[in-house]
């Protein structure tokens, strides 16, 4: 009793001369954690603050633009805008010039691709009223895939269409006023052949087209005679 009564009275009467004194470890911990704390200025700027390029301005003088050709906004704020945009530094400068535009609804644009299988059997979308997402991919198969745009709504400012030609071959119907882009298509032995003119009306999706023409090719076009009496007898038909 006598060596624990000594043992206690020596806790409660401190630490014994000569022993060395270590600090805390919650102590030491905390100091360590200040020292890893990064100063504010290390932290990554939100977006809005990060640096625009040139692709970015441009891509904004041409959302611009669109909007003075369907009446958005007039030639004297058009003329603001595209000043404001060639200057701009960041993302929210560019964000503030397209705020009170209509842009491209990220629930279409970001919806799974559309594919399209031609088979043994063929297959299609058109004529009639049909939900076009951002991507749509075309496999011509052994009976042929044909793609029609002309009774559809799209508020998609791009669509991309990946077409494989195959043994049977694709075919693209455009309406009058959409343009295509065909740098990325590989042409194959089928080749491709796009018949549409270059005379994009503002409003209009751009099609960019990519994939293969295979063995049987890639015809992208605009209607044709057949298809435009069509059109013009039953314009309602959806």
């Amino acid at each position: 009793m006598a060596g624990i009564g000594g043992g206690l009275s020596c806790v409660r009467g401190g630490i014994p001369p000569g022993v060395p004194v270590r600090p805390p470890r919650r102590a030491a911990y905390s100091v360590a954690m200040t020292a890893q704390t990064p100063e504010p200025s290390s932290r990554p700027a939100p977006s809005g603050d990060l640096r625009a390029s040139h692709d970015d301005r441009e891509a904004v003088v041409e959302r611009l633009r669109d909007a003075a050709a369907e009446g958005r906004i007039d030639l004297d704020e058009l003329d603001a805008r595209l000043e404001q945009a060639l200057t701009s530094k960041t993302y929210a400068e560019l964000a503030v010039l397209t705020a009170d535009l209509p842009g491209q609804d990220p629930a279409v644009a970001d919806r799974p691709p559309l594919v399209v299988r031609g088979g043994l059997h063929g297959a299609s979308r058109g004529p009639g009223r049909w939900e076009v997402p951002g991507h749509v991919i075309a496999h011509g198969g052994m009976a042929g895939v044909k793609l029609d745009f002309t009774r559809v709504e799209c508020r998609l400012r791009e669509v991309t269409v990946e077409a494989y030609g195959e043994a049977a071959g694709v075919t693209i119907v455009l309406p009058d006023g959409w343009a295509v882009d065909t740098t990325a298509m590989d042409p194959g032995f089928g080749g491709l052949k796009d018949k549409t003119t270059s005379d994009r009306l503002p409003g209009t999706p751009l099609i960019r087209l990519t994939g293969s023409g295979g063995v049987a090719g890639v015809v992208v076009r605009h209607p044709n005679r057949w298809e435009r009496r069509k059109l013009n007898s039953n314009p309602a038909q959806g």
